[in-house]
């Protein structure tokens, strides 16, 4: 029997793509610029993932007055450095590459703003092999309109799937509550930023350590899916 494959959105940095450097670089070079008190290494990664303007004030402590500033000189740090900088996961490529080539359906879900997610991926080669690219507004500063947070980006991707029924995979508690906000299980991944226990205690069905551990997990839950269309199937419910 053919397996029903499972469409699957993905997490951009700490998930698809290592930023080596080019976010926490980014972040405190603005802050320096700035006068601001640099955070310590381990605060700084623990900014990468959750919405900018969010750990900026909270992990940071950015006066929200100078926040919009700091955005302002972050993001062309990271357009004129910080991009080049990241790279792709081993067996990122090959994989996302292998499912848009199969035709299963994969997008984005960032807190990335949508056009520099795009920017990112094409940078990498592999924008192509996404159906959709979703994320934040341009303007991430505190009181944008209707700002997006991981919920409503994850429901704007299933909602270009045209589907209900997917995998989020990332590498943050906010990937997880993002996906079972909108009633989704999410895998997590060990390679990317969260701490020790971050994703088991954010209730992740899954956590793997490498891509091949990645493509396993995502295998299972088309069996899964399979079986449960074929019991529907046998109990005569169409």
């Amino acid at each position: 029997m053919t397996l029903s494959t499972v469409p699957v959105i993905f997490d951009l940095d700490g998930t698809l793509v290592d930023p080596a450097g080019g976010i926490t670089g980014g972040i405190s070079a603005a802050l320096t610029q700035l006068g601001i008190r640099v955070p310590a290494p381990a605060l700084l990664d623990a900014m990468i993932g959750p919405k900018l303007s969010d750990s900026l004030l909270n992990i940071a402590g950015v006066p929200p007055e100078q926040l919009a500033e700091v955005v302002r000189i972050y993001r062309a740090y990271y357009l004129e450095t910080g991009i080049a900088q990241s790279r792709l996961y081993p067996g990122i490529r090959e994989l996302v590459e292998g499912y848009a080539a199969s035709g299963r359906p994969i997008a984005v879900a960032t807190q990335k703003p949508e056009g520099l997610a795009k920017i990112v991926l094409e940078h990498h080669g592999i924008s192509g092999s996404f159906r959709f690219i979703r994320g934040s507004a341009a303007d991430e500063a505190a009181g944008a309109t209707a700002p997006l947070g991981k919920t409503e980006i994850v429901a704007a991707a299933l909602s270009d799937l045209r589907t209900q029924h997917a995998v989020m995979v990332g590498d943050r508690a906010q990937d997880v509550a993002g996906a079972m906000a909108n009633g989704l299980d999410c895998i997590g991944v060990s390679w990317g930023f969260a701490p020790d226990g971050e994703l088991h205690e954010a209730g992740a069905v899954a956590i793997v350590d490498s891509t091949r551990g990645l493509a396993v997990a995502i295998d299972n839950m088309d069996a899964v899916r399979t079986a449960a269309m074929s019991e529907v199937h046998d109990d005569g419910i169409v």
